[in-house]
């Protein structure tokens, strides 16, 4: 088994780096390039005749240095020009809207400052019970596909 480690390892060290980048492909979260890049390490040691356990002790140690020091700046670096605007749900959460149908037992039809019509219901933190047509809410939260709302003291004129 010696014999065949000296003879073919390196064939195994790239082998395990192919398989790491493929996964990093798939994952895209760095860990993978950081265990192929000390992988690469691995096969270094092997090219100046370390023993396999030697090989394997600078691969794992490399990763993990990079995978500790490297990648959050790595990270840090490619998140930073990112679009930190919320969207879906988030992007609703506080936005004004205006009744276009009146609550009736606390359910009723809202347009959003965004010009979508919601299903809307009143948040148990509000007391009103009624609200008119024209009043306007905010958005509280999002239960489905309805807007949970509470009135806002501005008015419509």
């Amino acid at each position: 088994m010696a014999e065949f480690l000296v003879s073919y390892g390196w064939i195994i060290w790239a082998a395990l780096i192919l398989i790491f980048l493929i996964i990093e492909v798939a994952t895209v979260d760095f860990y993978f390039l950081m265990v192929a890049v000390g992988s690469v390490g691995g096969l270094v040691a092997h090219l100046f005749g370390l023993p396999w356990w030697a090989q394997v002790v600078i691969a794992g140690i490399l990763a993990l240095l990079l995978i500790f020091f490297v990648r959050p700046a790595l990270k840090r670096a490619l998140g930073r020009g990112a679009d930190n605007t919320p969207t879906n749900v988030e992007a609703l959460l506080g936005i004004a809207g205006t009744v276009t149908t009146p609550f009736v037992e606390g359910q009723g039809h809202v347009k959003l400052a965004n010009g979508e019509t919601w299903t809307a219901k009143l948040s148990g933190l509000s007391d009103a019970t009624t609200v008119k047509t024209g009043a306007r809410v905010v958005v509280t939260a999002i239960e489905g596909a309805t807007a949970v709302v509470i009135p806002s003291e501005r008015t419509v004129s």
